[in-house]
This record gives structure tokens, sequence and C-alpha cells, in this order.
């Protein structure tokens, strides 16, 4: 039955529905095969005109939306297949259908030339020239004191001794009373030893180490003690408050001077190299009994340097740590890291150690 006609009014309308004056988009307006032929020539044109202006992905994804998005405008136009004739229907369907084919593979194509030139464009910047000359690094390495303090403790561990450390931060009893140095001793005074409190201080030497391990350890006893030690000395070219020391400590039955001359003598000519001379002075430590100054010469050379102080350990500080000294021996030496050093290397001056100046260190 047909409406009555003031109640419908039906004209085509920017391809909606007019109904009663009113716009109706949800019913689409009877379109014919051929009027679907025009609007879908025409939305290739627009295609191809809109395609040559994209310049960037924004306006591409905006294209792919209008026209292949699930409201866009070919889907649309498959709205209008149910108006047709059953006749018509599966051209027009064919023609929606290639319509839409052909945009995604144009779309995709647009896509694809974009990704391209993208991906050139930013090989091109991270190109990277074979043929120019390459940057430079450089390599860093051990410093000098580390250099010879790791080859002076591996003398010593050839030779059958084992590294030990203690704290930097002592007590009396263990830097000063355990090793016989006397209340009245100028090294316990505050103008030569670094006080924390009343009863704590910055150890002076590593001495300290051995103590602490003899009280632990049944002999024999056989080890090394390097490590950092501090001094009230005004820094110049042989001094400085901050310095590194290893100490040597043997206790067992029946050892003498001449063990400990030995073990030196050993030393001297890996450390040094051979041809080195080595020579005993008479010293007092209050520590050792009897204590010995240890002096070198050069081969060829007319001086003697002195390189260590060294000695017996004075029963005294056996006894203090529970050792029968009449039954055990021992001897002790300590040598300053740097002065190896600068024996070893010709340095001239202790600071050159702390400023970290590469001319300097590069050499090594």
């Amino acid at each position: 039955m047909t409406p009555p006609a003031a109640s419908v009014e039906a004209s085509l309308y920017a391809g909606n529905l007019l109904v009663n004056g009113k716009i109706d988009s949800y019913n689409p307006h009877l379109m014919t095969l051929e009027e679907l032929r025009v609007e879908i020539e025409g939305l290739e044109r627009e295609l191809q005109e809109r395609m040559a202006r994209i310049d960037d992905d924004a306006s591409l994804d905006a294209l792919r939306v209008d026209f292949l998005g699930r409201k866009g405008r070919i889907s649309g136009l498959f709205k209008h297949l149910g108006s047709l004739d059953a006749s018509e229907r599966s051209e027009a369907g064919q023609l929606l259908n290639t319509l839409k084919e052909r945009a995604g593979q144009e779309i995709a194509r647009v896509a694809q030339k974009a990704s391209a030139e993208q991906l050139a464009s930013q090989l091109d910047a991270e190109r990277v020239d074979m043929s120019l000359p390459g940057v430079y690094s450089t390599f860093g390495h051990l410093h000098p004191m580390t250099l010879v303090q790791r080859e002076i403790e591996s003398i010593f561990m050839r030779m059958g001794f084992s590294v030990a450390a203690g704290p930097e931060i002592e007590t009396e009893y263990y830097n000063f009373d355990a090793l016989n140095i006397p209340v009245e001793h100028p090294a316990r005074a505050d103008w030569d030893t670094f006080y924390i409190d009343e009863t704590s201080l910055l150890r002076p030497h590593t001495s300290p180490v051995q103590i602490r391990v003899m009280e632990t350890t049944e002999p024999p006893v056989r080890i090394i003690c390097p490590g950092r030690c501090y001094r009230r000395d005004t820094q110049d070219a042989t001094h400085s408050p901050v310095f590194h020391q290893i100490e040597l400590l043997w206790v067992e039955e029946g050892l003498s001077l001449a063990n400990l001359k030995y073990v030196l003598e050993v030393f001297t000519h890996e450390f040094f190299g051979e041809g080195y001379e080595m020579l005993f002075s008479g010293d007092y430590f209050p520590f050792t009994e009897p204590s010995v100054q240890v002096h070198i010469k050069a081969p060829g050379a007319t001086d003697w340097l002195e390189i260590m102080g060294a000695g017996m350990v004075d029963p005294a500080v056996l006894e203090g740590v529970g050792y029968d000294a009449e039954i055990y021996t021992g001897f002790a030496f300590g040598l300053g890291i740097e002065r190896m050093a600068m024996l070893k290397y010709g340095i001239d001056d202790i600071r050159v150690f702390l400023t970290n100046d590469l001319r300097f260190l590069r050499q090594f």
C-alpha cells in the first residue's frame, strides 16, 4: 500500500531519503546501477587525486579511514545494493569489490613506498664510511703502584708466602703495645700519628696485621701484609702522609738471620735484576732484635741505597701472642711500595704517583 502523498515526500537529496522535509540518514535513496557506476567512477578519480597529494603518514591514514573505514564512503555504497534489482546486484557487488580492492592496493602501495623511502633515508643517515679513519679510543691500564705491588706480591707468593690484610683504622694495642713499642716512644706522639680518638688511629704501618694473624694462627706463619698507611709527614719529593707498605713475617722453628738474608737476596735479584748487591747494617726497632737496615747497590754503582728495615722478631712480641719464644723464632721486614717503584723506574719525586698526570702514567 502506497503511503499518502501528504505523509511522505520522496526525493533524492545528497544520497539520503527526504521524509516529511527531513533527511533520514538511515534510509539511502533508491539508486540505479548506472548511478552507482557514476559514484564509483567519481570515487576512483578522487582517490587518485588525493593519493597524489599524500605527503605524510597522517594524511595517508585519513584517506584510508575515509575510503576503507567501517563507516567510510565505499562501505556506504554497499548499502545501496539492497535497492537494486536482483539481476543487477551481482554486477554492482563486483564493481564495489573491485573499487575496494583497488583502493586497498593503492593505499598499500603508497604506504610501502613511504616506508621504503623512510628506510632509505635512515640508512643513508646512519651509513658508515669504512674508508674514513677510525676513532681512536684509549685503553686504561694498571697504575704503576699497583703494578709494583703485584710484582712484589708475586715474588713472595712464589716463595711460599700468603697475602694477609687488616683494617686501616687500628687500636693502640695492635699498633703499638703488641709490637713492644713503649708509651714514651716518639711514634706514639700526636705529631707522628693520626689519632681518631683516645684509642683509635690510622695505622702508620702494616705491622698490626702480623699480630692479628699470629693471634689466630699456630706456627709456622708465612705472610706478607700489603696496604695503605698514614703518617704525619709533610709532603715533599720523598715523603707523603699517605703511602703504601708491604711487610713480611716468617715464624717457625730454627729460623735465623741467615734465612732473612737469603729471602732478601732472592727478592733483590727477582725485583731489581741480577748483578745487584745487598748489604746489612745494624739498626734498632722495638719489635725486632737484632734489627738491621737493608741496602742495595746497582751494578757499576758506588753508592749504597737503603731500601727497608728488617730483623728477627723480638721474643716479647712472640710471647705476647702466645708463642713459645724458646721454640719459635721469626723474622720480619717492611718496605715502602713507593720507594721500590722509585728505585726500579728511576723516579725522583713521590708526588707523581698522586697527580694523575697522563704523561707520567702512560709510560707504564
